[in-house]
């Protein structure tokens, strides 16, 4: 059994990763990076800059990577903000059921969340975080994403106010509570 940890841009998962792999001793995987190792190492927004933006390319990317993470078992799994979605014929953004099956047939979901506002005010500062759309802002997509992290969730934390450290320990907790 793998846990997962999904949320928002900046909303600290890959912090709160790095202590659970800590805690659990168990590997830290970050489908953001594998998805740039198996691009010749190229960073997302490179990536999406090379194919002018197809996001429609980068899920696909995406899905392959979270295919072969779902397979693994004892990891931490750092998912990227958008691991919920896929896009639709006219290239809306819906819950994308293959990428949280895959991870959900043999992990434990974790969705952190925390201000909207105030992750995407932190987010827009990262110029390594490719901007989502140019129609919506980050706080709106991030609203409209959140029943997509809810529906997904085995556990929600709200990360306001909460050092990255405790909330691992909280994470760790309640494993531990279901004989992890």
């Amino acid at each position: 059994m793998n846990v997962v940890l999904i949320g928002p841009r900046g909303v600290g998962k890959s912090s709160v990763s790095r202590a659970l792999a800590r805690l659990t001793r168990w590997p830290l995987l970050s489908s953001d990076l594998l998805i740039s190792y198996e691009n010749d190492g190229l960073a997302i927004p490179d990536l999406l800059r090379l194919s002018r933006g197809n996001w429609r390319r980068f899920r696909e990317l995406e899905f392959a990577v979270i295919a072969k993470l779902a397979c693994l078992d004892r990891i931490i799994i750092d998912a990227g903000g958008g691991v919920v979605v896929d896009l639709d014929g006219e290239g809306a953004e819906i819950y994308s059921e293959r990428k949280m099956n895959a991870l959900k047939r043999n992990g434990f979901v974790v969705h952190l969340t925390g201000d909207h506002a105030r992750l995407a005010a932190h987010a827009a500062l990262d110029p390594n975080r490719p901007a989502l759309s140019a129609a919506h802002s980050e706080e709106e997509i991030m609203r409209r994403r959140e029943p997509f992290y809810q529906r997904a969730a085995d556990l929600t934390l709200d990360t306001t106010h909460t050092r990255r450290v405790d909330l691992a320990q909280r994470i760790f907790d309640h494993l531990a509570e279901l004989d992890f």
